[in-house]
């Protein structure tokens, strides 16, 4: 069942040490941007901007045209500007 798992996600994603690298750099700079503005998100804006990178990198390392990948990326933002005005969920 695990094996199952993994290969497909291998095939969906990539070689997972790759997509630790792209994912890890991304959210390097990212914080690094942060912190040269003494910036702090709010934890759901820091959450969702984590998962979004995670999205971000499984779309460089893996299949590009994963359609859940993409709508993962608008459901995180969503949920910020649905917090933004009001509507949690």
């Amino acid at each position: 069942m695990i094996e199952e798992t993994l290969n497909e996600r291998h095939n969906t994603y990539g070689v997972f040490a790759d997509l630790a690298r792209t994912t890890f750099a991304i959210r390097e700079v990212i914080y690094a941007e942060l912190e040269k503005r003494n910036k702090v998100l709010d934890p759901d804006q820091l959450y969702a901007l984590e998962m979004i990178i995670v999205k971000i990198g499984r779309l460089i390392n893996g299949d590009a045209s994963h359609e859940d990948s993409w709508k993962d990326i608008a459901g995180y933002s969503q949920l910020i500007v649905d917090r933004l005005n009001g509507r949690l969920r």
